[in-house]
């Protein structure tokens, strides 16, 4: 029997991601809403605020919030990012901890489990991820060792589902899941938006994953990107963006240059490919690099930064 729309029940539910650095966090949200809202990388600790991701059904909306890893803290800008965690799992309909398939279960995991489990009402799913990477011998053990880390925290997982964000295995189920769980409320975003983020700062995580897809140890944390001036020509679809790469030490200053600037013409290339596909338009990128010393352990730079709330 067909239902008409407006008899239909809404659904609605914000839903925090958490993990460990690296555990898939940010490829999730993006695989989940269908397009890119989330920078990813091979470092840890590459997301730095609470994304939302929008999915937008007839009949229910989900807000995704994806977090930065959670982590022992070395700086202001590391004590900064557990925060923001901890207050986007302190008011939202259901929590995810990611998992991943190929890796062992350890204290990190335990310890944001721990946090999970304060929230009781809270519907709680544990999402095994890269299960492409792993060997498909080794997921039931995965599954098993999931089901136990919950046990340990004192709770029992809500549903338990392994997943491939890069080749979409059971992307559709956990929606359906996520679906199920949600409760009966209004949609808060309009239909067509797929991301609450700001432009500017959208644009510059995009520039901020070029500059760190090549780099390696230390460097990729002491990187932050400013947006100085963004606009759009009035007689033709292009915009001119300027933008700052912050680093601590002139050394990386170097390093983020290259020899004759080769490296940060690359980094602008790679960026300006990406900000194209988003803003669907054509883009002139303006890059420079300054250095601002030890700005991830100072509240000043960091709050100039917008990476501190004051």
């Amino acid at each position: 029997m067909h239902v008409p729309y407006a008899l239909m029940t809404h659904k609605s539910a914000f839903v925090s991601i958490v993990g460990r650095p690296n555990t898939g966090k940010s490829t999730l949200i993006n695989a989940l809403v269908g397009e890119k809202v989330a920078i990813t990388s091979h470092h840890p600790n590459t997301t730095r605020g609470a994304i939302r991701g929008i999915i937008t059904e007839p009949d229910f909306q989900l807000v995704l919030v994806d977090t930065p890893g959670l982590h022992k803290p070395k700086t202001t800008l590391g004590s900064a990012l557990n925060q923001v965690v901890s207050e986007s799992i302190g008011d939202v309909d259901i929590i995810i901890q990611c998992i991943p398939a190929i890796e062992a279960v350890g204290d990190g995991d335990l310890y944001i489990a721990k946090q999970i489990s304060t929230f009781k009402s809270t519907i709680k799913i544990c999402v095994v991820t890269m299960i492409d990477m792993g060997k498909e011998n080794e997921l039931p053990q995965q599954l098993i060792a999931a089901s136990e880390l919950a046990k340990r925290a004192g709770f029992v997982w809500d549903e338990i589902v392994p997943v491939s964000a890069f080749t979409d295995t059971q992307i559709g189920l956990l929606i359906k899941l996520l679906a199920k769980h949600a409760k009966e409320g209004p949609a808060f975003y309009p239909a067509e938006m797929r991301s609450d983020q700001e432009l500017e700062l959208t644009i510059s995580e995009l520039i901020r994953e070029a500059v760190i897809a090549e780099l390696f140890e230390e460097v990729p944390h002491s990187i932050a990107v400013v947006i100085d001036d963004l606009s759009k020509r009035e007689e033709r679809e292009l915009f001119d963006i300027h933008a700052s790469i912050i680093v601590e030490r002139d050394s990386q200053k170097g390093i983020i240059i290259g020899s004759k600037g080769a490296h940060l013409k690359d980094i602008g290339t790679r960026a300006r490919k990406e900000i194209e596909k988003k803003l669907n338009s054509k883009v002139f990128l303006a890059l420079h690099v300054k250095v601002i010393p030890n700005w991830q352990s100072d509240p000043k730079a960091l709050s100039k930064l917008g990476l501190l709330n004051n």
